[in-house]
């Protein structure tokens, strides 16, 4: 049962049930009640103080077996709900749902588009690309969740000068047996080599070969389509351990034949104007600067063909959104381009969603080392499991399959520390802190869900339905807390923002280990309660493999 829907239907407020519900949260004291409505934001309608207004709903709200009591308090309309009832309803929905449990079918369907990751062609993937990476896949697998069709959308960057740069490089210095060896990294290497060393001769050598890419030219595309595998390939292995996957691998290249249409239409609707030689929508007057769509030489910029694609998810897809997870430091790019196509008399343009996110360092500075060297996504990955390995060595030397136990967990740790934080926030990524056992940290409730694990183990049988005895406070708040998993979803998905599941498992780990620690379970006093607190064991282990499912975290069943 949604509980916040159930007490929000029956306020006598005249208020639309979503409205009322998205309000309703959880007291910080259990002793004021267990569900609560803020009353100020309903003054400025009722024209009257907020303690008046919880006192006149407490009066008129009808009590039932599911809400025993209300009250008001200062400017709040405070709920206590049948514990016995909710304990009931709860396990006995996550029983039914088990791995589904949190879902629902709101999507009915309707398409998603989610754009992220963004990989460029030829370049190693660098720790700053990490979070458009887990963020988007989260919310892939978040709105797939709730009945969506999500479409995980990687927009390459796979067209520029650059191309003919690392062609001209490649031919001056570079050997294929040796990049075959050396993958992405050597392809890297080569470009960084031409960008210290270019003359004007070398610059016109690339753009020469940049045009025969364009041309159609059979050896130059023959090259690109080359780097172009050597890096797919490199991704697709960071993809896998990350759990990230795609519907489309259309980028900037795709939709080259696909922005005449576009730029016509822009042209009829008198929305293109010259300026100082190039082709721009005048946004002045939204209080933005003219965004290019040709340069004064006739070529188009990437923001050209972020319109074409725009119309081509459109058409292809029918979304319901578009949403674009992409770094803050394109805030000015994405509001330019979604009032283009609010000009053009789109109406989905208000469809369109910018998802912002801030930036990931390390603890010793920046993007990069003292030395200059960018610090690759892999190493960090790849270092955060070698020390997960380290510590599971040495808290549990007996346990089996340390190596792909601590692949979850330190993947794990580095997802979640890139998740934890509401989204908008820079991050310094810690690996100390990643992998701490008692912190707001993935390793954390990991430990929680093998704690659990080894509970059930050790329990075996148990009635699996049954009487439910009265409640204490630590299973009520962990009862609790299970309840409002699929509102922790929902709010996710409402917000773009993965952060709310991340919490929630902290949260409720916590609430876990209070119980755990405060309620005997194998050997509680009576059989009613003990089969009742194996259920919420497992109810808590299902609930939180779930979600950390949905934030692409594996649960390993020890550690």
């Amino acid at each position: 049962m949604d509980y916040k829907q159930y007490i929000a239907a029956r306020i006598p407020a005249g208020l639309p049930v979503e409205e009322l519900a998205a309000t309703i949260a959880v007291p910080p004291d259990p002793t004021l009640g267990d569900y609560a409505l803020p009353c100020f934001k309903f003054a400025k309608l009722y024209r009257r103080s907020p303690a008046l207004i919880a006192e006149d709903l407490a009066s008129r709200y009808p009590v039932d077996e599911v809400v025993t009591e209300v009250m008001a308090t200062g400017g709040y309309l405070n709920f206590r709900i049948d514990r016995k009832g909710l304990a009931k309803s709860t396990l006995e929905e996550i029983e039914k749902k088990q791995n589904l449990y949190g879902s629902s079918d709101m999507g009915g369907g309707k398409t998603v588009c989610i754009d992220y990751s963004s990989v460029n062609i030829a370049k190693p993937f660098h720790i700053g690309h990490l979070s458009t990476t887990v963020l988007g896949g989260a919310l892939y697998r978040i709105y797939g969740f709730l009945g969506y069709r999500a479409v995980g959308i990687n927009h390459l960057g796979d067209y520029g000068t650059q191309f003919g740069k690392l062609i001209s490089a490649y031919k001056r210095w570079g050997n294929r047996e040796e990049v075959e060896k050396g993958g992405i990294h050597a392809v890297n290497d080569l470009y960084v080599r031409f960008s210290n060393e270019a003359t004007e001769e070398m610059e016109a050598e690339a753009r020469e070969n940049f045009r025969l890419i364009e041309s159609g030219d059979e050896e130059a595309n023959a090259l690109f389509e080359w780097f172009k595998s050597l890096t797919l390939a490199y991704v697709e292995k960071i993809y896998e351990r990350l759990h990230i996957r795609f519907d489309s691998y259309a980028g900037e290249r795709f939709y080259i034949d696909k922005m005449e249409p576009v730029i016509q239409e822009l042209k009829e609707k008198g929305l293109l104007v010259e300026s100082q030689g190039a082709q721009v929508v005048d946004l002045e007057p939204y209080g933005m600067p003219p965004f290019i769509v040709l340069r004064s030489d006739g070529a188009s910029l990437y923001g050209t063909r972020d319109l074409a694609a725009a119309f081509y998810r459109k058409k292809v897809y029918d979304f319901e959104k578009c949403l674009y997870v992409v770094a803050y430091q394109q805030n000015l790019h994405f509001q330019q381009l979604f009032k283009v196509i609010e000009l053009m008399g789109e109406p989905w343009a208000k469809d369109l969603v910018h998802v912002a996110y801030g930036m990931v360092s390390l603890e010793d500075g920046a993007m990069a080392t003292r030395k200059g060297r960018v610090v690759w996504l892999e190493d960090v990955i790849s270092r955060c499991v070698e020390k997960a390995y380290a510590i599971l060595a040495e808290k549990n030397p007996e346990l089996e399959n340390k190596e792909e136990v601590a692949e979850t967990v330190g993947v794990g740790a580095v997802v979640f520390g890139a998740l934890y934080n509401n989204k908008i926030k820079d991050i310094v990524f810690s690996y100390d802190k990643a992998l701490n056992f008692d912190g707001e940290t993935s390793v954390y409730v990991q430990y929680t869900c093998a704690r659990a694990n080894s509970v059930l183990e050790r329990a075996g049988k148990f009635e699996k339905e049954g009487e439910i005895p009265e409640l204490c406070s630590q299973e009520f708040e962990l009862t609790k807390a299970l309840a409002d998993f699929p509102d922790a979803v929902l709010s996710a998905a409402k917000n773009y923002e993965p952060s709310v599941i991340a919490r929630y498992c902290v949260d409720t780990a916590q609430k876990f280990n209070k119980f755990y620690i405060d309620c005997k379970i194998l050997r509680a006093e009576r059989e009613e309660v003990r089969a009742f607190r194996l259920r919420l064991t497992r109810a808590t282990l299902t609930v939180l493999t779930n979600a950390l499912t949905l934030l692409g975290i594996g649960v390993p069943e020890k550690m």
